[in-house]
């Protein structure tokens, strides 16, 4: 589906369906300029009783339409186009959505050698907003029927087959499919159809790959995703996931066809709208960004670096359904060292078990919400360095190439997320989005990502980046018209210097000149403490640094540097605790660090 190019939009109503909230929103062109007006939301309507998709899009549409005094529905039909019947307080110009309701899109991969194709074939499917529940490659250390019972047992959506270079060797890619044959794949939605598989490997092996899967699934082929060693091409594959998606996936979900029908783009998945965004807003200001969505049961991160795209899926990490991963991974110590009072370790453990088993809760008190915020502090540093070890150049290449249209990875196997180099980190989940304090999101983004230099925070207002992404498909103006003003709230800029010292000894010297004439600020930033000035969104300040010799932020150890930063809800943060964050082994000594930070930036005021 296409929107006609000469038709304009004006009104627009965007739906995400969340896996238990169905979220809906009216955008309004306002003069030159788009706006997000109204929002409503409703239970999701998956499963039983109603198990059709489009009850639980029509109550949140019907809220919207009720707060806005705008008729949107007619029956059980979006009205399409604005002003039908003349009357301008009637219908909208297009409807859009994306979903994550019956679990998202829950995918397997398998590649030739695990640390090459595999690896590709696994960037590809996270790109396309996949959960990937495996990875499989003919050398990952399983043997044949251990490949074949797990390919059985976890009953994919869709399985992406990659391996080998176009003219390379076919022996390992066919061995892949005919595990794949043996193991007689069951899609996890709807009995009747043939399970949806994507060959993207050697283009030498496509009739034997027919031959051996053309009978037992539905087979689509497309380009390689690595077509040389020192070239990825993921671009076809995504696309053929996003299509397949739509006409296998999401078909089979009750309710799907009709709410297929109603749109005027092509329904996506949640998370690659939300990536979607991403990559627009780098593209448009020329930005290295991290952004991540931290949820109960998981936690995405996304990244656009040099113009590269990654992202990935911590399936274990999440604030509710999957809190006792969070523990089991980080570890008690690394969580309790967040908690800013003496907390009996049982009583922790407790607590982490009574919010997985009830998921719903929200705290009730400040001890339940400074515990919560610790465990976030530790999901989010986990789910980044899982996202480092994934957002990688390609292996098996060891000089700076160009690989696809907008994708030039450098190092071999190394690490494309440069903290010094980024730029911006988005916030978006409610841990985050719906802190009591903002301060409290910024403080937690900045114990758990460790940002390095000068770096802006914000945080997604009330989620509505899916919506965004898939209507920067059709209108790129509106979305990032309404992800500037509406979307995104700017907490501010942490400045960060580089380098270690003992609390109290000299880290930098400051001046913030403000602009408006505010008298400047001027001082001392030492080791082990932290400095928060009030600048608003709408201001700009020049903070010059002159750090002590063995400390770096950004020019060279010893080098004064001298950069203007923007303001924020939050205002500017001068983060004097060094690099890496270490907390105080002791218990007192840490108590008492926390204490001090928590009360120079008001994090929990009395």
């Amino acid at each position: 589906m296409t929107l006609p190019a000469e038709r304009p939009l004006h009104i627009i109503v965007a739906t995400d369906c969340g896996s238990t909230t169905t979220k809906a929103i009216l955008i309004e062109q306002i003069g030159d300029d788009y706006r997000q007006t109204y929002r409503g939301e409703a239970p999701t309507t998956v499963e039983a009783p109603f198990e059709d998709v489009t009850r639980g899009v029509l109550n949140a549409i019907a809220e919207v339409e009720e707060l806005s005094g705008r008729k949107i529905l007619d029956g059980e039909k979006i009205i399409t186009p604005n002003g039908a019947g003349g009357d301008h307080k009637v219908g909208v110009d297009i409807y859009i959505s994306t979903s994550s309701a019956g679990g998202g899109l829950q995918m397997m991969v398998a590649g030739a050698v695990q640390s090459m194709t595999g690896a590709s074939a696994q960037r590809c499917a996270l790109g396309a907003g996949a959960i990937v529940m495996d990875v499989l490659a003919s050398n990952d250390g399983r043997l044949p029927h251990e490949k074949i019972e797990r390919i059985r047992s976890l009953r994919p959506d869709m399985i992406l087959l990659s391996g080998g270079t176009d003219g390379g060797t076919v022996t390992h890619v066919l061995e892949m499919a005919e595990y794949i044959a043996a193991a007689e794949p069951r899609p996890r939605l709807g009995m009747s159809y043939a399970l949806p598989l994507i060959y993207a490997g050697n283009k030498d092996a496509r009739e034997q790959v027919k031959e051996i899967l053309g009978e037992k699934t539905a087979l689509v082929m497309t380009e390689n995703i690595r077509p040389v060693l020192e070239r990825e091409n993921l671009g076809p594959a995504r696309n053929k996931i996003h299509d397949l998606f739509l006409e296998h996936v999401m078909a089979q979900a009750p309710g799907y066809r009709k709410l297929i029908d109603w749109a005027g783009a092509p329904i996506m998945p949640t998370p690659a709208a939300v990536g979607l965004i991403m990559q627009t807003i780098a593209k448009r200001d020329n930005l290295n960004l991290i952004g991540v969505d931290i949820g109960g049961a998981t936690t995405d991160v996304f990244s656009v670096f040099g113009g590269v795209f990654n992202r990935t899926v911590s399936a274990n990490l999440g604030l509710s359904y999957s809190v006792s991963n969070v523990l089991a991974e980080a570890g008690l110590d690394n969580i309790m060292r967040w908690v800013p009072f003496t907390l009996e370790e049982q009583s922790l453990r407790n607590r982490i078990k009574n919010k997985m088993i009830r998921p719903t809760t929200i705290p009730q008190t400040l001890d339940e919400l400074q515990i919560e915020q610790a465990i976030a502090r530790e999901a989010l540093r986990l789910a980044l360095e899982h996202h480092k070890s994934l957002a990688t150049g390609l292996k098996g290449v060891q000089q700076e190439r160009t690989i696809s249209d907008i994708f030039e990875q450098r190092t071999s196997g190394a690490t494309l997320i440069d903290m010094l180099k980024l730029d911006l980190i988005v916030g978006s989940g409610g841990i985050l989005s719906h802190a009591p304090r903002r301060v409290q999101a910024m403080l937690m983004m900045v114990d758990a990502y460790e940002p390095l230099g000068f770096t802006v925070l914000s945080v997604d207002s009330i989620f509505m980046m899916p919506h965004l992404g898939v209507l920067s498909t059709v209108n790129e103006k509106a979305a990032t018209d309404v992800f500037v003003r509406d979307c995104m709230v700017y907490l501010g800029t942490c400045v960060t210097p580089i380098g270690q010292g003992k609390d109290g000894e000299r880290c930098a010297d400051y001046t913030v000149t403000f602009q408006g004439g505010r008298k400047p600020e001027q001082g001392m930033l030492p080791f082990g403490e932290l400095r928060l000035f009030p600048l608003a969104v709408d201001e700009r300040a020049q903070v010059e640094l002159r750090p002590a010799k063995h400390v770096d932020v950004g020019e060279g150890k010893g080098a004064p540097v001298t950069r203007e930063v923007r303001g924020g809800v939050v205002g500017l943060l001068l983060d004097g605790r060094g690099r890496p964050l270490q907390l105080p082994s002791d218990s007192q000594a840490r108590l008492a660090a926390l204490t001090r930070w928590h009360e120079a930036v008001s994090l929990y005021p009395k």
